[in-house]
């Protein structure tokens, strides 16, 4: 049985890991977060010695969903303790990026943006609809609880990613004023209400009709449950950088 310890434990996305995980053929046996204390069951203490904690529970894999500030020294003991990491964190710089990568060669790690099965099928096929559709205007919109502080959302620039790898295209973000579109163009626009848990939506406009291709999380327990899936898939292999879709693809 794979043993998790759990970053950001006393978070929204962290206690549903926790609760998630109750169900499944996997164990989630520490918490890490600013404060000692516990949910529901589960110890959880302080990450300043993060390295003797995930020797002292028997720690396989780490489950991050957290702040960057936060990941990179977890980061940094799973690469010293050979712990596998799974981060769900979004918002990171190039420099924090760079970091997760070096951590990488030392540790199984898998990064994603989103762990819905949905959102690896959406990205997919945005490439092809984007290559097929060359001259079509480009929008995109994500809409999220009024929580999250990066934005665009991480899987919003996974999807820009996608649309640039197949369009040269410069994102503008938000129009205000006199704004003129012009060809080479998308809008990305961002939206922070209630407690949506995500949504992301491309349309591509032109020829006189409109595509719209998008996805609407209903319940966090998809990410988590996804999240908890790349876990128990990367308990055991060897130091590297993957990806989510390979998870999928299994």
């Amino acid at each position: 049985m794979t043993r998790v310890a759990v970053n950001g434990a006393t978070g929204r996305m962290g206690k549903t890991v926790i609760e998630t995980a109750a169900d499944r053929d996997l164990e989630v046996v520490v918490g890490f977060d600013v404060e000692a204390g516990e949910v529901d069951g589960i110890p959880v203490v302080e990450s300043d010695d993060i390295a003797g904690t995930l020797a002292e529970y028997d720690v396989d894999v780490v489950v991050d969903f957290s702040i960057p500030a936060s990941t990179l020294p977890l980061a940094a003991a799973c690469a010293e303790t050979g712990t596998a990491l799974v981060v769900g964190t979004t918002g990171f710089d190039e420099d924090e990026m760079a970091s997760l990568k070096d951590a990488s060669e030392e540790t199984a790690l898998l990064k994603a943006t989103n762990f819905s099965q949905g959102i690896q099928v959406l990205n997919r096929l945005v490439s092809e609809a984007v290559a097929t559709l060359d001259d079509y205007d480009l929008e995109l919109m994500e809409t999220h609880h009024n929580g999250k502080v990066d934005a665009p959302s991480g899987t919003a620039n996974t999807l820009l990613e996608t649309v640039q790898e197949e369009r040269d295209v410069d994102p503008v973000y938000g129009r205000e004023g006199y704004a003129p579109r012009e060809d080479d163009e998308i809008g990305v626009f961002a939206r922070r209400a209630g407690d949506i848990r995500g949504e992301h939506e491309l349309i591509l406009a032109g020829n006189d009709e409109v595509l719209s291709l998008s996805h609407r999380a209903e319940d966090r327990g998809v990410f988590a449950a996804g999240a908890l899936d790349a876990a128990d898939w990367l308990n055991g292999r060897d130091a590297g950088w993957y990806d989510f879709g390979a998870v999928v693809d299994a």
